[in-house]
C-alpha cells in the first residue's frame, strides 16, 4: 500500500450499531492504519458531512436500518465525488452481490471477515488514491503536452510525429525543408513519399521493424526528397514517444550538406565528454530513461553504478589542481578497461556524470550489478594511476541501483545510487553499496525472524526491562503512583521502546508471554517497595492477547500471594478500542480481577466513536485522556471542551481521570480547572529506570 504510517484514512462508517463501527475502527488502527471516523446518525448528518468534508472510503452496512444502503449510495452519487462506497455484509450469495453491484457498490467486505474486511479496505483506499493521482498527473500531462507542442513548434530543428509510417504531426521547421506550407498538405503522407527512390526499399524494411517493435536505430542516413523532386543528404534520428495517447515515433529530419563521415565524426563528438572520452551526461540520461522504460514495460534488467574517487580534493592538492583533468582521464581509461568487452557489444555504456564523478549501465541482474562493482573496485584498489609525472594510488567509492520493475523511475533510481556513494564514502571509501529493491523483501523476512529470536531470547533470560513515570495527583490525593513502560535492554546501556517490536510480537503469538512478564515484574517490585516502607501504587498496561486470557487473573493472583501486595496498588490498562471489541471479555477480567482487589484503567479514551456509550457497559476505575487532546492544549479551544467534558462525566460515575503526555504550565492550569485528577508527561517527569519523584 502506498500509503505512510502517518497517513489517516478519513472513513465514514454507516451503520446501526456504535460497537459494531468502533469494532472495525479498532481492526484498521491494529492493522496499522491511522483511522479519522465519522459516524453520521441520519440521512441530513451524512448529507452534511460528505458535503463539508474530506472522505476517502464509506464503509456501509447492507442491511442498514437507520440509513439505508440505497439512500447512502444515493447521497454518494449526488454528491458528485470521488467516494467509493464498500457494502459490509453478515454473508454474500448471488442476491446480494448482485444488487449491491448494480447499485454501485465497489465491494462487499465481510463483517466477520478482519482479514477480508481490511483487505478491501486497503484495496480500494489504494485504487482511490491511483485515481486521484491519475487526475494529477493528467492535468499535468496536458499542460505538459502544450508546453512541448509550443516548444517543438518553435525549435529550428525539424520535427515530426509518425504513426505506422504516416504523418500526425510536422513543426514548421520541417514542412520549410521540404517545401510544403502547412501540416495539411503531408497530413497522412508516408515517410516513404519523402525518401529517393534508391533508398525507398532500404527505409521499408526499417518501417517493418519498427512496426514489429523493434527498436529504432539512433541514426539514419539516406537521400530525401522535397517537394519539388530535389534530392538532398539527410540523416533521421528516431525517438519513441506518445502523440494523444497514441504511441508514435518522433523523427528528427537534419538536412546533410556535409561529408557523410564527417557527420558522424561530429555526431559522435556531440555525445562525448572531451575529457574523458566517456559519454557525456545528456546522453548518459538519455539511455538511462530508455533502460528504465524498458524495465518498467518489459520487465527488462539493469544495473547502474555511479562512483567517486576517494579523498578526491585530498589529491589534487597534493598532485596539484591543474592535473584535475589528468586524474579522471586516468580514472576513465581504468573503468573503459574494466568493462573492455562490455562497450563493445553494446551491454554497457559509461559516462561522465559529474564534475569527478563517472556512471556506468549495463544490463543484468543483481549478481552481475554486484560482481562488476567489486570488479571495478578492485581494479581501481589494485592499480598505480600514472598521473603525468607522478603516480597515485586512487581508490573509489560506489553507489549502485538494480533498476526493476519496482524501482522504474530515473530520480528514484539516481537518488538511491547516490545515496550508496554517499554511504560508502561516509565508511571510508574503497567499498560499494547496491540497492536491490527485490532483496528488501528479503530483507525485511530476515529482520522479522531476527526480532523473533531476540524476543524469544529475552523472555527466557529476562532481558525486559520497566521504567517509571510518575502519575502526579492534581486533587491532593495521597501516595505515589507510577506508569510502567516496557524496554528491551539491547546491552551497553541501550534500551529499545516497545514500539520497535510490539508489532511483530503480536504477529507471532508472544504478546500474552511479555504482558506476564510486565505483571510479574510490575508485582514484585511493588512488593520490594511495601518491604522498603515506600507503598505504591503502579499502572501496567496489558495487550488484547491478556484481555482474553481466562488464566491471566489466576497468575495475577499467585503473583500478589507471593510477593504479599495489596491488589489495590497493582492498575491494569487496557486500550478502549480493544475493550469496544471484546467487551464481553473485558467485563469478564474485570471480574475476575476485582477478587484480587486490582483496578481497570480505560487508556485512551475519548478518541472512539461514542466512549461514554461504552461506560454504560464496563466499569473502570480510572480512565486515560487520549494523548491527541493534549497537542497544544492551551491554543485548542475544541479540546479544551472535551477535556471539560470528560472531566465531568466520569467524575459522576465515580471514575478517576488521568491525562497525559502534559507538557507546559499552561496545560497544568487547564487541566486542574476542568477537574482531572491526576496528570503526567515529560514536563513534570520523564520515564526512567528508578521510582525517585518526590510526592510530598
Amino acid at each position: 500500500m502506498p500509503h505512510g504510517p502517518d497517513t489517516a484514512l478519513r472513513l465514514m462508517i454507516v451503520d446501526d450499531s456504535v460497537e459494531d463501527a468502533e469494532a472495525i475502527v479498532s481492526m484498521l488502527r491494529n492493522a496499522g492504519i491511522a483511522v479519522r471516523p465519522l459516524r453520521p446518525a441520519s440521512d441530513e448528518e451524512m448529507v452534511e458531512m460528505v458535503g463539508q468534508q474530506a472522505i476517502d472510503l464509506v464503509l456501509a452496512a447492507q442491511q442498514g436500518k437507520t440509513i439505508a444502503m440505497d439512500s447512502v449510495l444515493q447521497l454518494v452519487k449526488s454528491s458528485g465525488k470521488d467516494l467509493p462506497v464498500v457494502a459490509v455484509a453478515e454473508h454474500v450469495d448471488d442476491a446480494i452481490l448482485t444488487q449491491a453491484l448494480a447499485g454501485g457498490v465497489r465491494g462487499i467486505a465481510l463483517r466477520h471477515k478482519p482479514q477480508q474486511l481490511l483487505s478491501v479496505v486497503k484495496t480500494e483506499w489504494t485504487d482511490l488514491d491511483a485515481r486521484r493521482a491519475l487526475r494529477r498527473l493528467e492535468a499535468q500531462v496536458r499542460e505538459t503536452e502544450r508546453r512541448c507542442d509550443a516548444l517543438i513548434e518553435s525549435s529550428r530543428d525539424p520535427i515530426a510525429y509518425v504513426h505506422e509510417g504516416m504523418h500526425i504531426r510536422a513543426n514548421a521547421a520541417y514542412l520549410e525543408m521540404f517545401g510544403y506550407e502547412s501540416f495539411d498538405e503531408i497530413e497522412g503522407m508516408s515517410l516513404l513519399d519523402l525518401v529517393a527512390p534508391q533508398h525507398v526499399e532500404g527505409f521499408k524494411q526499417l518501417l517493418k521493424s519498427l512496426s514489429k517493435g523493434e527498436a529504432p536505430p539512433p541514426r539514419y542516413e539516406l537521400k530525401a526528397r522535397d517537394l519539388d523532386g530535389n534530392d538532398f543528404p539527410a540523416v533521421m534520428e528516431f525517438t519513441s514517444a506518445l502523440y494523444e495517447g497514441e504511441p508514435c515515433l518522433q523523427v528528427v529530419f537534419r538536412r546533410q550538406e556535409v561529408d557523410p563521415e564527417l557527420a558522424r565524426e561530429v555526431e559522435e563528438l556531440r555525445q562525448r565528454d572531451q575529457t574523458t572520452g566517456l559519454l557525456n551526461r545528456p546522453t548518459f540520461l538519455r539511455a538511462l530513461e530508455d533502460a528504465v522504460a524498458d524495465a518498467a514495460q518489459r520487465q527488462a534488467q539493469y544495473g547502474l553504478l555511479l562512483l567517486e574517487p576517494d579523498h578526491y580534493q585530498r589529491l589534487l592538492q597534493e598532485i596539484g589542481l591543474d592535473t584535475a583533468d589528468a586524474v579522471l582521464a586516468a580514472i576513465a581509461e581504468r573503468l573503459r578497461g574494466v568493462l573492455g568487452p562490455r562497450l563493445e557489444d553494446g551491454s554497457a555504456q559509461a559516462a561522465r556524470f559529474g564534475e569527478h564523478s563517472l556512471a556506468v549501465l549495463m544490463r543484468g541482474d543483481h549478481t552481475v550489478t554486484s560482481a562488476l562493482a567489486e570488479g571495478i573496485r578492485e581494479a581501481f584498489a589494485s592499480h598505480v594511476f600514472e598521473i603525468g609525472e607522478r603516480s597515485s594510488v586512487i581508490t573509489a567509492s560506489i553507489g549502485g541501483v538494480q533498476v526493476g520493475e519496482k524501482i522504474a523511475s530515473v530520480t528514484q533510481v539516481l537518488a538511491k545510487a547516490n545515496q550508496g556513494v554517499q554511504s560508502s564514502i561516509g565508511v571510508g571509501g574503497n567499498r560499494f553499496e547496491i540497492f536491490d529493491p527485490s532483496a528488501v523483501d528479503r530483507a525485511e523476512e530476515e529482520r522479522i525472524q531476527a526480532w523473533v529470536g531476540r524476543l524469544r531470547e529475552a523472555l527466557d533470560h529476562n532481558r525486559f526491562l520497566l521504567h517509571y513515570q510518575p502519575v502526579i495527583s492534581l486533587q491532593g490525593e495521597p501516595g505515589a503512583m507510577y506508569e510502567t513502560y516496557l524496554r528491551l535492554d539491547a546491552g551497553a546501556g541501550e534500551t529499545v521502546p516497545p514500539l520497535s517490536f510490539l508489532q511483530i510480537a503480536e504477529e507471532h503469538g508472544l504478546l500474552w508471554e511479555i504482558d506476564r512478564w510486565v505483571v510479574q515484574r510490575a508485582v514484585a517490585v511493588i512488593g520490594e517497595r511495601v518491604r522498603m516502607g515506600r507503598p505504591t501504587t503502579l499502572l501496567v498496561k496489558i495487550t488484547q492477547a491478556s484481555l482474553v486470557d481466562e488464566a491471566l487473573p489466576r497468575f495475577i493472583g499467585e503473583q500478589l500471594a507471593a510477593h504479599g501486595v495489596d491488589g489495590s496498588q497493582l492498575v491494569l490498562q487496557v486500550p478502549e478500542s480493544k475493550v469496544f471489541t471484546n467487551l464481553r471479555a473485558a467485563q469478564e477480567f474485570v471480574a475476575a480481577v476485582a477478587k484480587h482487589g486490582c483496578r481497570v484503567a480505560l487508556e485512551q479514551f475519548g478518541a472512539g466513536l461514542d466512549s461514554f456509550q461504552l461506560l454504560s457497559h464496563f466499569d473502570p476505575a480510572f480512565v486515560k485522556l487520549d494523548r491527541s487532546f493534549m497537542e497544544e492544549l492551551p491554543k485548542n479551544a475544541a479540546n479544551q471542551k472535551r477535556v471539560r467534558e470528560i472531566a465531568d462525566k466520569v467524575h459522576g460515575l465515580d471514575i478517576r481521570s488521568i491525562a497525559e503526555f502534559v507538557q507546559d504550565a499552561a496545560s497544568m492550569a487547564i487541566l486542574f480547572s476542568s477537574g482531572i485528577d491526576y496528570v503526567e508527561g515529560y514536563f513534570l517527569a520523564p520515564a526512567g529506570p528508578e521510582m525517585n519523584y518526590d510526592f510530598e
